[in-house]
């Protein structure tokens, strides 16, 4: 069941994506050349805790971390460990926050040092197709018209959108109906109502869109080896433009 959120608790999931937007923040003030992934995990653990507010995907589903770290060809997933940045690498970073009875989500690719040129543009097409979506992402429309937007301007740019792995409702569960696909036909799927909300999430590869889940059962990676970059921010469906919930000033 879609759940419908008045403005209350709209509110309150404004202030969990403000946790999340600052983790954000502490994050890309803090990718170097050499940092791990583990030391990235710490950082946005502490920021989300010293709010009051709990990290979404600690302990879901046994995943083992607070954030997830997906590094160069890791589509989403990756799990923060030992592992060492270096200059040229790209880093995408999926926050949760649960607060006051909400969670807020969002993801953002980061470039480490000085990255190649398709990584510049996998990175802000990932962004742009993030808003491209948003443009449909009204009161009356279908959630097959963010999906269609998302997946056209994605293969324009040369590059893949993932099928397997979607979108989807957002609020006092982290994971709510409906799934929000990067790709489909428009004019199909549920209708959009104010009150909504939703993570919207463009998942996008480099080469091919064909995937490989490795053997820990989280890690996500592209099956030819390609960068994949992933941005997403959760929203809420108004009669007018979309409403961002996970961003600061």
């Amino acid at each position: 069941m879609i759940k419908i959120k008045s403005s209350a608790e709209i509110y309150k999931m404004q202030k969990a994506g403000e946790i999340v937007a600052l983790a954000h923040r502490a994050i890309e003030n803090a990718i170097c050349n050499g940092v791990t992934t583990n030391e990235l995990d710490q950082i946005a653990d502490g920021l989300i805790r010293s709010k009051g507010a709990v990290p979404s995907f600690k302990n879901y589903n046994g995943f083992p971390k607070s954030i997830c770290a997906s590094v160069n060809d890791v589509i989403i997933h990756g799990i923060p460990s030992e592992q060492k940045l270096k200059d040229g690498d790209i880093v995408g970073v999926d926050i949760g926050a649960y607060f006051d009875g909400f969670h807020g989500d969002a993801a953002v690719t980061y470039g480490v040092g000085e990255i190649s040129e398709e990584a510049k543009r996998l990175i802000k097409a990932s962004k742009d197709a993030f808003f491209e979506g948003m443009k449909f992402a009204v009161e009356g429309r279908r959630v097959s018209d963010i999906s269609s937007a998302i997946q056209m301007y994605v293969e324009k740019q040369g590059f893949s959108v993932v099928r397997e792995f979607v979108g989807h409702g957002v609020g006092m569960a982290l994971h709510e109906e409906p799934e929000v696909p990067n790709y489909g036909t428009p004019g199909r799927g549920g209708r959009l109502f104010a009150g909504m909300t939703l993570a919207v999430e463009p998942m996008i590869n480099a080469g091919q869109k064909e995937i490989v889940v490795m053997k820990d059962g989280w890690t996500v990676k592209t099956a030819d080896g390609s960068l994949s970059a992933h941005f997403e921010h959760s929203i809420a469906i108004t009669k007018n433009q979309p409403l961002l919930l996970t961003i600061c000033d």
